[in-house]
């Protein structure tokens, strides 16, 4: 750990913090990834496997990225050429 951080984490322990764990931030928490997308993601692809990410994330108004993650993650499905399918368990 660089000293910096060190000195970072001194002076947060000295001002009465008491845990290392990440504390409650302020803003607009991350709920993209709810059952709600997730269902609304599959229907989208179970109709048009040809469509991209950034169409499926229009439609469903949510990220780019979070569209991947939810059909990598939670669908667990690939972009194999130009069409969607389901994650091969071969190795």
């Amino acid at each position: 750990m660089k000293k910096i951080a060190v000195n970072k984490w001194t002076k947060s322990f000295s001002k009465g913090r008491e845990s290392v764990t990440h504390e409650e931030r302020p803003g607009r928490p991350a709920i993209s990834r709810i059952e709600e997308n997730i269902a609304q993601s599959r229907q989208i692809l179970r109709e048009n496997r040809q469509l991209n990410v950034r169409s499926i994330a229009e439609q469903v108004t949510i990220d780019k990225e979070t569209v991947r993650k939810i059909s990598t993650e939670e669908l667990e499905m690939r972009r194999c050429v130009q069409i969607w399918s389901q994650k091969s368990t071969r190795k």
